[in-house]
């Protein structure tokens, strides 16, 4: 057994325990998926005050509606489908009010783990990851949140094409859509990649997409 099978069937048996009235069952599975839903907010809103209030809101609304979920899907795939499309509705709602952050939690968390202190090294991070937010910003809200769903996320095509209710071609698509138009904002500062040097979800995201990494100063 794979270590997604087991997943699924720990998740599995945990949802039946809910749904029978043992709230821990349930307790336990807001503690094996809220970090992923909270980056998933993050990741699509750029507010860590939304992202927070967007996973509490999708686990709320999961208990309640537990009894009529009827286990056709995984219970992660229905709670991301929620928290994906809670994400974008809280996006539409404060580009139309442009209510723009001034600190993106996203590139400060990065920041803070790739420039160890370096104030030199701050500074070039800090524009290169703030380039890399706004071209990923700028894709179109089913794009960007396919790259976030696999880039960063780390779910298979076939995952991300379930979320997103469609096949893992059209996924592919925009994937492939998704790195060339990265790869045309961010060319103009293209260098060499270097490995160890960053985050996490930056590496994976520059990695995945074909985008530089910019490697630190000697």
């Amino acid at each position: 057994m794979t270590n997604a099978e087991r997943e699924a069937q720990a998740a599995t048996l945990l949802v039946a325990q809910a749904k029978g009235g043992d709230v821990r069952a349930f307790e336990a599975l807001v503690r094996r998926y809220r970090k992923r839903i909270y980056a998933l907010a993050l990741h699509m809103t750029g507010s860590s005050s939304e992202a927070d209030d967007i996973a509490q809101d999708v686990f709320l609304k999961a208990f309640r509606a537990l009894p009529q979920f009827e286990g056709r899907s995984q219970f992660f795939t229905w709670v991301y489908r929620m928290a994906v499309n809670r994400s974008l509705n809280a996006r539409r709602d404060r580009e139309r009010h442009r209510e723009d952050a001034l600190d993106d939690p996203r590139l400060e968390l990065a920041i803070a783990v790739d420039a160890k202190h370096n104030p030199g090294r701050v500074a070039e991070l800090r524009q290169t990851y703030a380039r890399l937010l706004r071209a990923l910003d700028s894709l179109p809200a089913d794009m960007r949140t396919t790259v976030i769903l696999v880039s960063l996320q780390g779910m298979s095509h076939g995952e991300c094409g379930v979320i997103q209710k469609v096949s893992e071609g059209t996924i592919a698509w925009r994937m492939h859509e998704a790195r060339r138009r990265l790869n045309e904002a961010m060319a103009p500062e293209k260098v060499h990649r270097k490995r160890g040097e960053l985050s996490q979800d930056f590496a994976r995201v520059l990695t995945e997409l074909g985008l530089p990494i910019v490697p630190a100063k000697a």
